[in-house]
């Protein structure tokens, strides 16, 4: 049975950085798959992806010796296990904001004794390279379980949420948190709240050995998050990407008005 890579680095201590897809295509997704980002994100929560193409995407990225990861659209047993049953080594819940909600995030993840995952599917044996029996044997130490703190509600309760056993990482989402405080949704700002809510959860993590992550627009921001302790990084998306090398291009060429049109 394949292990899953970036979960085994984040609890040595290492950064892994990856990035979202954020288009509903499976070339997409064979494409990225070929960069060399850890792990490759597909974003369910706000996006038109269906579950039949996240399945898809998950097993490209798979076969490519990455690591399919999704963002589910909501913390529900339901999107939980459907994703991970179609083959996800790994989960992102939004908004978990208190202890009973990042219980739930557990009990839907992992199999029994730790959780109630229940037992179903194929592509999830197949996407990890082994039988049924196997996968189910050995999926409570290998699934990637990730609850986004991404509000001053969740920065508030971080000690009790980061508590909870089998949580492997938590992960920022700064557009969300500064919106929680009244600010503009950015990636980054000098705003007290947003900057202490930032050590505060780092120091959550820290207490509980849970690694933290974050979402960042280009790689000299991953470099800065990774040097104040980061270690779960994204950086922007497939998207972004492309529309930020779009604009540079057109503002080279004198080409329209030479802007970004996305971030994300």
């Amino acid at each position: 049975m394949r292990t899953n890579y970036v979960r085994h680095k984040l609890k040595r201590g290492e950064p892994s950085i990856g990035t979202w897809l954020t288009i509903p295509s499976t070339t997409s997704a064979t494409l990225m798959a070929r960069t060399g980002f850890d792990w490759l994100t597909v974003e369910l929560e706000h996006t038109p992806i269906t579950l039949e193409t996240a399945a898809a995407c998950f097993s490209i990225i798979a076969a490519s010796g990455k690591i399919p990861l999704v963002r589910v659209p909501w913390n529900s047993a339901e999107n939980i296990k459907r994703v991970l049953d179609c083959g996800a080594f790994g989960i992102v819940v939004p908004m978990v904001n208190t202890r009973a909600e990042a219980e739930a995030v557990v009990a839907a993840a992992r199999y029994r004794p730790i959780g109630h995952r229940s037992i179903g599917g194929q592509l999830p044996a197949a996407n990890f390279e082994t039988d049924s029996s196997t996968y189910r044997a050995q999926a409570n130490d290998e699934i990637l379980v990730v609850v986004m703190l991404e509000t001053a509600e969740a920065v508030q309760n971080a000690d009790e949420i980061l508590s909870v056993p089998g949580i492997d990482a938590f992960f920022i989402g700064p557009n969300d948190l500064h919106n929680s405080y009244g600010k503009s949704p950015v990636f980054e700002s000098d705003a007290p709240e947003f900057i202490n809510a930032l050590d505060r959860l780092l120091a959550a993590g820290k207490k509980h050995n849970v690694p933290g992550g974050i979402h960042v627009i280009d790689a000299a921001a991953a470099q800065r998050r990774i040097a104040q302790g980061f270690q779960f990084i994204a950086i922007t998306s497939e998207a972004g990407m492309m529309l930020s090398k779009a604009a540079e291009i057109t503002k080279a060429l004198n080409l329209g008005s030479g802007k970004a049109t996305a971030k994300y």
